[in-house]
Order: structure tokens, then sequence, then C-alpha cells
């Protein structure tokens, strides 16, 4: 396999949803940022994840940082992606743009969901050893409900080659 496909070695460790939450929430930025992960669900359909106010993720006006709302979605769908595939397909995060609505205070949190339909159109259209980049996009919510941002995310995705 080419080096431009190879992931890393983490990819190969077979890990449950509540191991792969447990060490999520043991991640180093992730504790500096006061993200959270709530839940994944054991068939990787969904993850749920918050980010309380804190010293360490606030910005200069009081409202939440930037970097960690985006840091907040940064892994999730390629995560729930790659579990339902299999070890048999390359995921990358691809690109990725933040749409910022309100000022974010206190406790936000997004939801993340992968339907089984999702994952059957991503197999069809890599059936063929192709590349495929489907986008998602996930809101960041305050606890009223209200919008604090967008995220938009295009997923690489690719059957790896037999070799």
């Amino acid at each position: 396999m080419s080096q431009k496909l190879k992931q890393g070695f983490m990819r190969n460790v077979k890990l449950g949803a509540g191991s792969l939450r447990l060490l999520m929430n043991l991640w180093p930025p992730f504790i500096g940022a006061g993200i959270h992960v709530e839940r994944i669900a054991p068939d990787y359909t969904e993850a749920r994840v918050r980010m309380r106010m804190g010293l360490l993720n606030r910005n200069y006006m009081g409202t939440h940082f930037g970097g960690s709302l985006y840091a907040m979605t940064d892994p999730f769908f390629a995560l729930l992606i790659m579990h339902q595939l299999g070890r048999r397909y390359v995921v990358w995060d691809k690109s990725s743009a933040i749409d910022y609505q309100l000022p974010g205070r206190g406790t936000v949190h997004a939801t993340f969901r992968i339907t089984p339909e999702q994952i059957e159109d991503i197999r069809h259209a890599t059936a063929s050893g192709g590349k495929y980049e489907p986008s998602f996009s996930v809101d960041v919510l305050n606890r009223q409900g209200e919008v604090v941002a967008r995220v938009d995310k295009t997923i690489y995705v690719r059957l790896k080659p037999s070799s």
C-alpha cells in the first residue's frame, strides 16, 4: 500500500465504543479544551459531545474560543465512518468549514449521526476502488437549543487496494 494511504497504528486496534469514548476523554487536547465525549453508540452510528465553558477555552470576549468549538467536532464523522466500514477502507478528514452563528456561552453540545443508508452509499460509491468524498454537517448547540456554530466536513473514503 502506498505511503499516502497508510493510517496510524491506532487504526488497527479493535476498540469497543465505550473504550474509545474513555480514551478520547483522557486525550490531553480534549481535557484542556473542556471537551467531553458523552456517548458513542455501540454500533458507531452516533456520538454526542459537550464542552463546558472554562478558563482554558474562553476567548478575550468571554465566550467559547472558536478553535475549541471546532476541536469538539473535528474527529467524529471520520471515526464513526471508519468504525462502521471496517479495516478494508481508508478514511480521512479532507476538509472542513465552520460558520459561527452566535457567541458560545455556557455548555455547548453536538450530536453526530451516520446512518446505515449513508454507509451503504459510501460502500457503493467506493466499490470500484475510487475515492469518494461525502460531506456532513453538525450543529453546535447551546443549552437553549440555539445554533452556536455549524461545521461542514468533507471525508475522504477509499477501499484499500488488495495486495
